[in-house]
């Protein structure tokens, strides 16, 4: 083993110890990471809200024993390869050993550590854009075909991750049509390698057709929901917080591409990033769709910093880029992650707000930022219908029904009782249980619709009750109610069916 591996692998232990230290042991999984890895037990080529990639790495946790550490443990390791292909990107790049550390600590001591925390496609979808770029790299300095296969890989498997990749592709054709890396498009193996790319979605694209694409749907409810409250201010704030701590490195990446000489194939990678953010700030996209931008322009810096610099000069500017991603990153631990107690937080909540942390989607403060009370109170909400499923004698004609896909999925995650809770939220709404009859329910409502449960519901069945609440303040599901009824007296499976239809049809 030589220097340099042995350097990139302390970097990957590091990241890793760091990813599972991030995480207060007060806090459960995140509402997405449960409708996430209920996915992996209804395999399909597609979603409502994602494509299928994400529901094979479920399918592999349940395999694993479907425990939080292999919840923890993938994005984590989509987080270790970014920084791998970083490394590798620095080295296809010519640049030594301490541009190899320079940007692997930018990468390190970055918003990865956050992205990384939770199991959302987000964190596999940053490690494709940066194998799609590190390939694209190697292709200009060659020109060799298998590169764009590879890219071609690449993209796709981005893709069936997350649709966002397809910001990528929008923001290089035109930088690639205004720089000398337009010839490109004569090379007839990029349209074999899009061919490659189309052949290995095409599966996923299928779906979305046979199901009247209701990815187009889930982008009209996420714009009416939560893209209405961001501001194009606020989406290039974000990027300047999101890479605080290594800005002077991608900066000097955006410079290098310019004026050194050895990166002037790579000039479309300048126009790239300018393309890519008009996009994102036309369309009003939250802000860490962008986070997959940068990386790549960390290498480029890096590599441009350690080789520019008389050599009087370069020890100190080298040793000010290091320092100022390892410096920053402190007060960013003590503020951007869940490794503090909600008690803690609420006790320090000026620090928290002044970062602009407790800002929810509704455009409004609260007591906790939107991640972190979305990781409380999914256990005790799930502890309590079992308990109050228990409580049923006929449990196997008992539907649990939610309000929303991380009340249903926190159920099935933790439920001792083999409880598969539904809603007609998300993906759940395909994967109702409708082959035998139901006599009771157990409705789980949000707080802002329990109070009129009893009276809309209660006719339907012999006996009817409200039942024990979340408790928990702090946690985004405060408030949320059981009711039970038992004996129905209409077929609900019918009304199941009924309302299923009602709802798919508003995807049409």
């Amino acid at each position: 083993m030589n220097k340099k591996t042995a350097v990139l692998l302390v970097f990957v232990l590091v990241k890793f110890v760091l990813q599972y230290q991030l995480i207060s042991p007060e806090y459960d999984l995140h509402r997405d990471e449960y409708l996430h890895l209920d996915q992996g037990s209804h395999l399909a080529w597609g979603y409502l809200s994602v494509p299928p990639l994400t529901s094979w790495i479920s399918y592999l946790i349940q395999l694993l024993g479907n425990t939080v550490f292999w919840v923890r443990f993938f994005p984590a390791l989509f987080g270790a390869l970014t920084l791998v292909m970083v490394w590798k990107s620095i080295t296809a790049l010519n640049g030594d050993l301490l541009a190899h550390i320079l940007g692997a600590t930018c990468i390190l001591f970055s918003v990865l550590l956050r992205l990384n925390t939770l199991y959302q496609p987000n964190s596999f979808d940053v490690l494709a854009w940066v194998t799609v770029y590190y390939c694209l790299i190697r292709y200009q300095q060659r020109e060799q075909s298998r590169w764009l296969y590879l890219g071609a890989v690449a993209f796709a498997l981005g893709f069936l991750n997350k649709y966002n990749v397809l910001f990528l592709a929008m923001g290089c054709v035109p930088a690639l049509l205004v720089t000398r890396q337009r010839n490109i498009f004569t090379r007839k193996a990029l349209y074999l390698a899009v061919m490659l790319a189309l052949l290995l979605v095409l599966p996923n694209l299928l779906w979305q057709y046979h199901n009247h694409f209701p990815v187009i749907h889930h982008m009209e409810l996420l714009t009416r929901t939560q893209l209405v409250n961001a501001t194009r201010g606020d989406f290039l704030k974000s990027q300047l917080l999101f890479n605080i701590g290594s800005v002077h490195v991608i900066l000097a990446g955006l410079v290098a591409l310019l004026v050194h000489k050895p990166f002037q194939k790579h000039r479309s990678f300048f126009w790239s990033l300018l393309f890519t953010l008009a996009i994102f700030l036309y369309f009003r996209a939250k802000d860490y769709y962008a986070i997959g931008l940068y990386p790549i322009y960390i290498a480029f810096g890096a590599t441009y910093i350690t080789a520019v610099f008389p050599a009087g000069r370069r020890k100190i500017v080298y040793a000010v880029a290091l320092l100022v991603p390892v410096l920053l990153f402190i007060p960013l631990y003590q503020r951007a992650f869940p490794n503090q107690s909600p008690q803690y937080i609420v006790a320090h909540q000026e620090k928290y707000k002044n970062w602009g942390l407790l800002r929810w989607e509704d455009g409004k403060d609260h007591q906790l930022p939107q991640d972190f009370a979305d990781m409380l109170g999914w256990r005790e909400l799930a502890h309590k219908v079992d308990s109050v499923y228990s409580a049923i004698s006929d449990t196997a004609a008992t539907l649990v029904l939610c309000d929303n896909y991380g009340q249903a999925g926190a159920i099935n995650f933790y439920s001792r009782k083999g409880i598969k809770a539904v809603t007609f939220n998300a993906d759940y709404i395909n994967w109702f249980q409708l082959d035998s009859p139901y006599r009771n329910l157990i409705r789980v409502k949000e707080y802002a619709d329990k109070d009129d449960e009893l009276a809309t519901t209660s006719p339907y069945f012999q006996s009817s009750q409200k039942s024990v609440q979340v408790d928990n303040t702090l946690a985004r599901e405060y408030g949320t109610t059981l009711f039970v009824f038992t004996g129905a007296n209409i077929d609900v499976r019918q009304r199941l069916i009924d309302e299923i239809k009602e709802v798919k049809s508003e995807w049409q």
